[in-house]
């Protein structure tokens, strides 16, 4: 097992199993996600909220710069309604780096039979890992999402289809499920211009329309809350991702990929930590190099701490934190036939930071990023440094 490896699985069991008493967490649950947003009143029928992320970035490559670089990442706008007591509606109109990419990544609806049972029917967000269906970046210290949850995780993956999920309590312990089946991703998971397996490149907007191959994809997870630590979840995303069909004929061997995740989020004493775990395997076709590989894995561990609460006029809750995320990623766990050696293709980062927040739903962060990469055959490595200063509010 890698160094990398090696530290992100103890991180995972020593946090799991530690629960300290007196622990204060968030008590809302991961399925809740996507309602946690603080434009959602519980007195108007109908609203409109959103958030807005802008970042600044200066990284040096093996001592090469191409300077500063400022975006605004993403500015979303958020619409709710309360169609009746058990009826409720929720969208999700995303504009990525100014209007480069507008898509439409959320637009459901919520029929709740009782909180053990609800019926979901849209474009929806498929319950892979934590943060796919909480990806919001108000919600974040960090300016970047962890690699794991946009590299062997696609987030931020919304597919249409349909399925239920629900909660219930027994003795004292939350417990939560979803089940969704989906149209799935695309060809493009090996049929891309990165010359390599990359699920999110399966991503598809033609996906909205139709399954490419009539076979829908199943995701779920599991999620299990108890007083005073924390939530863990299990989950899974699978089905044929090649269009295998024409015209009612197979036309193509079916390929399967599917995706297992773990995910954690608790209080250690004054410490919030929150990781996740994801293993992929995915049916690549015979005649493909090696470099396309057909295991990939990924896995962080932030930790924050808050730090001090500046005494500052009209912000009663003001907070200064610091924070840590290690991660890694290996997208091809593969060897050579051919010499019997590891095929390698994995980033491995060290993240601190710094955050301010006035409030609960505004946040100022700086990162120091440093990471390092190998390629394919393990040439020298490439390590890239940098700062990145940003903001992100919920309006």
């Amino acid at each position: 097992m890698s160094r990398g490896r090696g530290v992100l699985v103890w991180s995972v069991a020593v946090l799991a199993f530690a629960s300290p008493a007196g622990a204060q967490v968030d008590s809302t649950l991961a399925q809740e996600g996507i309602y946690d947003r603080p434009f959602i009143g519980s007195v108007s029928n109908t609203a409109i909220g959103g958030y807005i992320e802008g970042n600044t970035n200066y990284f040096v490559e093996d001592g090469i710069t191409d300077g500063f670089s400022m975006e605004l990442r993403r500015f979303n706008i958020f619409m709710y309604s309360s169609i009746s007591r058990r009826v409720r509606f929720l969208s999700e109109l995303e504009f990525e780096h100014g209007t480069e990419e507008i898509a439409l990544e959320t637009a459901l609806v919520d029929f709740q039979i009782s909180p053990a049972l609800v019926l979901r029917a849209g474009i929806i967000l498929p319950p892979i890992g934590y943060l796919n269906q909480n990806h919001d970046s108000p919600k974040w210290d960090f300016v970047d999402r962890p690699l794991v949850t946009t590299g062997v995780i696609p987030s931020t993956l919304s597919e249409v289809g349909a399925g239920v999920y629900g909660k219930g309590v027994s003795d004292g312990v939350m417990l939560s499920y979803d089940l969704y089946l989906t149209n799935g991703i695309s060809d493009a998971v090996v049929g891309n211009d990165l010359g390599r397996t990359d699920i999110p490149s399966g991503k598809s907007e033609e996906q909205f329309e139709e399954d490419n191959n009539g076979s829908p994809a199943i995701s779920g997870r599991f999620g299990l809350r108890r007083p005073g630590f924390g939530e863990v979840g299990l989950s899974y995303y699978g089905g044929y991702y090649n269009s295998y069909l024409f015209e009612g004929v197979e036309v193509d061997e079916r390929r399967w990929l599917g995706i297992t995740a773990f995910d954690f989020g608790a209080s250690v004493g004054r410490f919030d930590v929150r990781g996740e775990l994801a293993y992929a395997t995915i049916d690549v076709p015979s005649g493909m190099s090696e470099i396309f590989g057909d295991r990939q894995w990924g896995g962080h561990v932030d930790i924050i701490a808050p730090v001090w609460k500046p005494a500052l006029s009209g912000y009663d809750n003001a907070t200064v934190s610091l924070g840590l995320r290690l991660e890694k990623v290996d997208y091809n766990r593969g060897t050579f036939l051919s010499t019997g050696l590891s095929i390698r293709d994995d980033v491995t980062a060290v993240v601190p930071s710094v955050s301010f927040r006035p409030t609960q739903g505004t946040v100022f962060r700086a990162n120091y990023r440093y990471h390092w990469t190998h390629d394919f055959v393990g040439n020298p490595t490439v390590r890239t440094a940098g700062f990145q200063v940003g903001f992100a509010t919920y309006f």
